[in-house]
């Protein structure tokens, strides 16, 4: 089968070939580490480790970039309001961010390059675009370096917009461009800033440009052309614009496919630091749903769907999720444990369709009910086939609940409580069902019934769950 994708700038759905015969380079646009990461910022991780995921699955060796971005306008704001310096803010919430990877099960990137490691290729390609006449210094003694829009005829063909339409950059003075539309590479000293954020260059002390930075990681890790460019819809513009129009215009042929994943909003509008409309994994944990069910409820969706979040529509996931958890543990006690086998014909095709894992979900839900069937009637071999099926596709999504990566310590040690607790009251249940005081046997299931423990009795005695 092969795989087709959405891209961007072609607006259509298009067989994915790739640049080099049986490997395939992905580079997705990371976080700007101003602060900690809330579930909107995940949500593009989530869906760039299942692609590299089925990739990998389709039989190519991929190479998965996803950069930090540790030196910005939002990051140096921050250094001035906490009186910190820029570089501790940065890692202290990259630290922050890898640890709500690492709880989402987002397998860790090929490289993870900072903005601060390029400098000297951010140098270079800017000192490509002056000498080729399509950047230009500022005639204002700042030491800014713009890139001069007028020079790209295509400008405005990945977000679909016209340039003549298009507002004033607000990156620098328009007093220092030659079109308010220019955009910066370079941004030299400023007496408001904190002054340990500068780098020589030359034209000055400075820093760079957000958009330049992309442009020297790919250049640097993936070279000048590679083959899947993502990240979220609200990059298209002016991010990844501008990062298209200044490394095709310093000869790159730069990427083959643009990818880009709805947005996560909360009150209508995109979930964002600067809305105050955020919510974090420890808000999402302390609401009682664990981090394998908040994957499940970011990639039920397609991944160019927006998603409207609600409590609701995350507890609703959650159960769904535990329907699935549910089969596999039945059907590990009666048919026996067994390893991930192969995926149904209904979610292969899904997954070659634009990564779609709404369609995808949907082929598990159906092989979970043709085992339960399977369980009702008997049909043990039946079922275990299902039960491998299952947790082959699972782990395709990176969902499988045998996964090592949902067993935390913390999460064992919780579980271990509970499974204490909830086997003492399953003893005095027993025991009051053995001496036949019925009334006695039913509080005891009622009770653990409000604290969300179902329990189903079995020829190999009570089973009990959890959210069920």
């Amino acid at each position: 089968m092969t795989l087709r994708l959405y891209d961007t700038l072609t607006r259509q759905v298009r067989d994915f070939v790739p640049r080099v015969p049986g490997q395939a380079s992905i580079y997705l646009c990371g976080l700007t580490v101003q602060s900690g990461p809330h579930i909107g910022h995940l949500r593009s991780g989530v869906n760039y480790d299942v692609l590299r995921r089925w990739l990998v699955h389709s039989g190519y060796s991929v190479t998965f970039v996803r950069n930090i971005t540790d030196i910005d306008d939002k990051v140096l704001a921050k250094s001035l309001e906490q009186g910190r310096p820029f570089w501790a803010i940065a890692y202290e919430n990259e630290v922050l961010l890898e640890s709500s990877y690492r709880a989402l099960n987002v397998e860790p990137p090929s490289y993870e390059p900072r903005a601060t490691q390029c400098i000297p290729e951010m140098h270079e390609l800017i000192k490509t675009l002056i000498e080729n006449g399509h950047a230009y210094v500022a005639g204002d003694g700042s030491g800014d370096v713009y890139f001069a829009v007028s020079t790209y005829p295509d400008y405005g063909a990945l977000s679909g917009q016209k340039p003549d339409e298009m507002l004033a950059a607000a990156d620098g003075p328009e007093r220092a461009k030659k079109d308010p539309r220019d955009f910066a590479l370079w941004k030299g000293v400023k007496p408001n800033e904190p002054q340990d954020a500068y780098w020589p260059s030359p034209w000055g002390r400075g820093r760079p440009g957000w958009h330049i930075e992309c442009s020297a990681m790919t250049l640097r890790f993936l070279g000048p052309e590679f083959d899947i460019h993502g990240g979220g819809t609200d990059l298209i513009f002016p991010h990844h614009e501008n990062e298209m129009t200044q490394s095709r215009s310093a000869g790159h042929p730069f990427a083959r496919f643009w990818l880009h994943n709805g947005m996560l909003d909360l009150g209508g509008e995109k979930m964002a630091k600067s809305v105050g409309n955020v919510i974090d994994i420890a808000a999402v944990v302390q609401h009682g749903i664990r981090p394998v069910e908040l994957r499940y409820y970011m990639l039920a969706p397609h991944y160019r769907a927006r998603i409207e979040f609600s409590w609701g529509a995350l507890e609703e996931a959650a159960s769904g999720y535990q329907r699935i958890e549910g089969f596999i543990q039945r059907a590990t006690e009666l048919a026996g444990a067994t390893e991930p086998t192969v995926i149904c014909a209904e979610f292969g095709e899904a997954m070659d369709d634009d990564l779609n894992t709404s369609a995808a979900v949907a082929a598990i839900h159906d092989v979970v009910r043709e085992g339960n069937t399977a369980l009702a009637a008997g049909d043990l071999a039946t079922a275990k086939g299902a039960l491998g099926s299952v947790r082959a596709m699972l782990g395709l999504l990176g969902l499988d609940p045998a996964d090592p990566a949902f067993a935390k310590a913390g999460d064992r040690g919780l579980r271990e409580t509970v499974d204490a607790l909830v086997a003492l009251a399953l003893q005095q249940r027993t025991a009051a069902r053995e001496r036949k005081d019925w009334a006695a046997a039913d509080a005891v299931r009622d009770q653990l019934k409000q604290a969300g423990v179902t329990v189903e009795d079995t020829p190999h005695g009570p089973r009990w769950t959890v959210g069920e």
